[in-house]
């Protein structure tokens, strides 16, 4: 059985606004095991990002704790913080703005060898830069080249290549291929998956797009404003969804099939809750077909329902 590298309990993180508190992630608890990918999909503005970005401590959490490899990060001085910075690192959505337009790509790639001292001298540098621009797919020849002179897929590779500079365990990829052509997205997914399996790294993958996180998960986590609402085995979870907003998302991926286009399409109706002090019960509830009473009045935990496959849901005795 797999060792759980990371594990997040009761993470919250809330925002003021001036209308109220935003429940950005609400109460989230998950674990990603070592080695593995650990899917998070779900509608825009649901708080993936949020989730990715608290759990690395790049924005400061409301409330829980994150566990890496047993160690509380929400504890660590900034020092110590420092330190833990190498062992985990993330992959922007957008591979433009993610990167420094003055930089070059070598000087992107070789700025977090110079900030944690990896590398003694300049030679060690060249050396570690050329590696990592070969084991992403980078030819020597851009090393000189500025982002806006190299289009999407490589703009993502320099980005992977500076994730990887400091050999990290665990990499949150922040819906890394959503801004790339189609035929690019399999090229960086294909690659991120032969990284994973040679250098044995730990994915948490957010992302929008259900085929894409089918492709790449060995878990997957369904979030909805905020709140994870099913989690279970990539295959299980396509096969034998449980929660309706997750049936829901499934019958919405696109099918390839002229004859598919006639047949009915379940559309969700009805208002989408706010995040802002949201009331007690569940949040998918206003939009829900099976609603009742129960949904309204309290938020359902996230049981199991059977081996590795929680819902948070009412229809499942979650009463």
């Amino acid at each position: 059985m797999s060792m759980i590298l990371l594990e997040c309990k009761n993470l919250k993180k809330y925002f003021d606004t001036p209308y109220g508190t935003l429940h950005a992630v609400d109460n989230v608890n998950l674990s990603v095991k070592k080695g593995k990918t650990l899917g998070i999909v779900g509608e825009s503005g649901c708080g993936k990002s949020t989730l990715g970005r608290t759990i690395l401590r790049l924005l400061p959490p409301t409330s829980g704790e994150v566990l890496f490899e047993g160690k509380n990060l929400f504890e660590m001085n900034e020092k110590q913080m420092h330190e833990m910075r190498k062992q985990m690192q993330i992959i922007f959505q957008d591979p433009y703005s993610s990167l420094n337009p003055r930089k070059t790509v070598y000087q992107t790639i070789s700025e977090p060898l110079r900030v944690h001292k990896i590398c003694r001298t300049s030679n060690e540098i060249d050396l570690r830069v050329r590696e990592l621009m070969e084991i992403v797919g980078l030819a020597e020849r851009f090393e000189n080249s500025y982002p806006h002179e190299m289009d999407g897929g490589r703009r993502q590779r320099i980005g992977i290549a500076r994730a990887l500079s400091l050999d990290p365990q665990f990499i949150i990829c922040d819906e890394p291929v959503s801004a790339l052509d189609v035929s690019i997205q399999a090229q960086i997914l294909n690659l991120m998956m032969d990284l994973q399996e040679t250098m044995n790294l730990t994915y948490l993958f957010i992302t929008h797009d259900l085929s894409v996180v089918k492709h790449i998960s060995t878990e997957i986590a369904v979030m909805y404003l905020g709140q994870i609402v099913e989690k279970a085995p990539s295959d299980e979870l396509f096969e034998k969804p449980l929660h309706p907003y997750t049936k829901a998302l499934l019958k919405a991926i696109p099918i390839p099939a002229l004859d598919y286009r006639d047949k009915h399409l379940d559309i969700l109706t009805g208002e989408v809750s706010s995040p802002i002090d949201p009331r007690p019960g569940c949040r998918f509830a206003p939009r829900c077909p099976n609603a009742f009473k129960a949904c309204t009045e309290a938020d359902p935990s996230l049981n199991e329902k059977s081996p590795q496959h929680f819902v948070a849901c009412y229809l499942y005795g979650n009463i």
